[in-house]
């Protein structure tokens, strides 16, 4: 029985061409389309072929001229297609494009590792921002009754030392540390049970959403983020809230003790946050 997929009468042909000639003549032969070649030397290691290495050129252009389409797609530039197929370049042609196709890539490459560390800089320059101005909060709040429940029955042994002292803030403890840092959204709840069995009960901790989503750097991805600040007392408690910080991925930035100097350190990082901005307004215009 034949097949339904039958071609037109094809007839056996052999050419003999000089090296010099071969390229031209080949492409002419496959833009025409009529052509199918055979493998004479099946038996050939592909790596021992005459031909491997303009081939590889080829398959390494290929890969740079992807990833400028990724590239381009990603920004949302329109691309204008014809729909005619190209000619095959002369090989003079192919250097000259290999040569445009790797120092386009080397230039893109360079603008985005440089938008990256921009993003990377910003980030962490928003969360700072963000961490300064709810640790002000928290600071400036009075010890409360949960407060004085949590911290003042586990950390200090007289109770009295506490009413007596008539404490403001937090920090008014004697030999009462901190760390304040930035912890996705979603871990804050297993996060905090975490902290309270592995401290059995010895810290506090304080934390208070991000209104605003921010961009991951890595993955352009926008994410929901939270800010805390844990107080405990000791060096042996402040490894072990560290590392539960570090095993959730929390980002920790240092934070003043005293309201001038995170007042200070708020104003320098608003001014960094603008220069940012700059830098980043004139590399998104180089890019395009």
């Amino acid at each position: 029985m034949g097949s339904m997929f039958r071609s037109e009468e094809m007839a056996l042909c052999q050419l003999f061409l000089q090296s010099e000639a071969a390229y031209a003549c080949v492409s002419e032969l496959g833009e025409l389309g009529l052509a199918q070649f055979r493998d004479l030397n099946p038996d050939v290691n592909i790596f021992q072929r005459k031909f491997v290495n303009e081939v590889r050129r080829c398959d390494e252009m290929e890969r740079k001229l992807r990833y400028l389409e990724k590239e381009i797609k990603k920004d949302g530039i329109p691309m204008m297609d014809s729909g005619e197929n190209v000619e095959a370049p002369q090989p003079r042609e192919m250097i000259d494009l290999e040569a445009t196709f790797e120092r386009l890539e080397n230039e893109l490459r360079e603008v985005n590792q440089n938008a990256e560390a921009l993003k990377r800089n910003f980030l962490e320059l928003t969360e700072l921002k963000h961490i300064l101005r709810r640790t002000q909060v928290f600071f400036d709040e009075r010890v409360t009754s949960e407060i004085g429940d949590s911290i003042a029955a586990n950390l200090i042994e007289d109770e009295v030392v506490v009413t007596r002292l008539g404490l403001k803030s937090l920090t008014a403890v004697e030999g009462l540390g901190f760390v304040a840092g930035v912890i996705l959204r979603e871990r804050i709840p297993a996060f905090e049970r975490l902290l309270w069995r592995a401290c059995r009960g010895n810290v506090f901790l304080r934390q208070a959403e991000i209104d605003n989503t921010l961009e991951d750097p890595a993955t352009s991805d926008q994410v929901y983020k939270s800010v805390f600040i844990i107080f405990f007392q000791g060096d042996q408690l402040k490894t072990r809230v560290k590392k539960i910080c570090e095993g959730f991925r929390a980002t920790l930035y240092p934070c003043p003790e005293t309201p001038n100097d995170r007042r200070e350190m708020a104003v320098g990082v608003m001014t960094r946050i603008e220069d940012l901005n700059t830098v980043y307004l004139d590399l998104y215009q180089l890019r395009f």
